[in-house]
């Protein structure tokens, strides 16, 4: 549901609203994003991590979460002038500073969210999750009828940000008390300080891009990556995201158990690839069909953009989840250190590809990430249950299987009819069906199919289980 609204936003919006507005927004995403880095300081995580937690440590880590976010509020209204000067454009100071709102929005419910986590009270988060995602569309959309600018945009992502903190409040049997010292809370500290200085350098791997195309190529060419970047790259994550609510805590409490631990992971992460490759295949092969299509006309020259990020795209459900494994196993040092590595290696491929604008930005990027794939599963495979190899082999199918199809599609696309429609359900068709054909050549792929209808005719349990403690 959220993938789906989220593609419905941006086909809705981007017809309402001009790629200058979106690039107003886009410039100011860098900032908000560098400001959450340290909002949350990794402590929903601790919560959610540690084997066991007591009222004293979620409280105390909860009074931390307010005090850093209003301070990181204050932060943004300061330097809200700085950033407008840095672009040029006056229209981004108070985009910059009414973005305050939503930090402190988030850190007054980051721990009721990290403890409905631990609880693994999922029914109740998704519920939250689609409500919140309908109402900030729902919002933006009737803003435009108000004020056809960019201050749509800021008021359906503030009530995103609003109304799921209400709502874990009211989920959430825990309330705050009065501040106070706790023994033995540094050991949540220093595990939410490497989740940190993950986050920290992942996000020079995530927004430093926009930031040099809004500075060298102004708002009309970072509108139109992030459209591109926006459509693909961002609902893969929102597949990745929700499942990590779920396999963080469970392979937490797995984590001495390593042959269970294993088989969650490799059960999944298949799974994964089999829903998210075929369709990113399609939507790379056919994007010079899709963009003008979905978007309109105006937004063609993104389809060279989407295009690159395709490629992109078909190692983000592979690479994404690797940190469901740092976390779980409680290696959030290591989380950090290659959080450097990445961040650095992408910074450079920016670098590489600015001169030739947003697409070549976009094409050093995938390169980039093709580069770094086999050392981070190595890296991730030095030590804990879960090897290198065990990864090869289970999504081996799936990747080449993806990327077959792309190439498949891209051949047959000058025989496929003329109606855009049918052309595009066609190569859907073909590329799950290419994909499914390729995995079965391997015993791998045998398994992780079979784990799929398994799952067709599930039913509902009969009754909900106990919560978890």
């Amino acid at each position: 549901m959220r993938v789906a609204t989220q593609i419905v936003s941006v086909i809705v919006l981007s017809r309402l609203l001009s790629p200058q507005d979106f690039g107003v927004v886009a410039m100011c995403a860098p900032v908000l994003a560098f400001i959450a880095l340290f909002q949350d300081f990794g402590l929903t995580q601790a919560t959610i991590q540690k084997t066991g937690i007591r009222h004293e440590e979620v409280n105390y880590l909860f009074w931390v979460n307010v005090a850093v976010s209003t301070l990181l509020a204050c932060v943004l209204a300061v330097a809200a002038p700085l950033v407008a000067a840095f672009y040029d454009e006056p229209r981004v100071a108070g985009l910059v500073a009414a973005l305050g709102l939503q930090i402190i929005a988030y850190g007054l419910g980051a721990q009721h969210l990290a403890l409905l986590t631990r609880r693994m009270q999922f029914a109740r988060l998704a519920i939250i999750d689609v409500a919140s995602a309908i109402a900030g569309l729902v919002v933006s959309i009737a803003w435009t009828f108000i004020d056809r600018s960019y201050w749509a945009l800021f008021a359906g992502t503030l009530t995103a940000a609003v109304l799921p903190t209400l709502c874990f409040w009211a989920n959430s049997r825990w309330r705050p008390s009065l501040p106070r010292k706790v023994d033995g809370i540094g050991e949540l500290i220093n595990f939410g300080a490497g989740i940190t200085g993950f986050n920290f350098t992942n996000f020079f791997a995530r927004n430093l891009d926009n930031v040099l195309i809004g500075k060298y190529w102004g708002e009309a060419q970072l509108g139109l990556y992030d459209r591109a970047y926006k459509l693909l790259l961002f609902p893969l994550s929102q597949i990745t995201n929700p499942l990590s609510k779920v396999m963080v805590p469970a392979l937490s409490r797995l984590k001495d158990e390593p042959d269970r631990y294993r088989s969650a992971y490799l059960r999944v992460m298949p799974l994964i690839l089999l829903v998210a490759l075929p369709g990113v295949a399609f939507a790379t092969a056919m994007s010079d069909v899709l963009i003008p299509f979905v978007l309109g006309e105006q937004w063609r020259q993104s389809s060279s953009i989407f295009l690159a990020l395709g490629f992109a795209g078909l190692l983000q459900p592979l690479n994404n989840p690797a940190g469901w494994l740092f976390i779980s196993q409680g290696r959030s040092g290591d989380f950090m250190r290659w959080g450097i590595i990445a961040a650095m290696t992408s910074v450079l491929a920016f670098l590489i590809g600015l001169p030739y604008g947003a697409l070549g930005v976009a094409i050093a990027y995938a390169i980039s990430e093709y580069l770094k794939t086999p050392f981070l599963w190595l890296y991730i495979g030095k030590t804990g249950p879960l090897r290198a190899s065990h990864i090869l082999r289970a999504v081996t199918p799936f990747m080449l299987g993806a990327h077959l199809a792309l190439a498949a599609i891209w051949f047959v696309k000058p025989l496929l009819p003329q109606q855009h429609i049918i052309a595009m359900a066609g190569a859907v068709v073909l590329s799950y069906m290419i994909t499914i054909m390729v995995a079965l050549a391997f015993a791998s792929g045998r398994e992780a199919l079979r784990e799929a209808l398994k799952l067709l005719p599930a039913r509902a349990p009969a009754a909900a289980p106990s919560e978890a403690k």
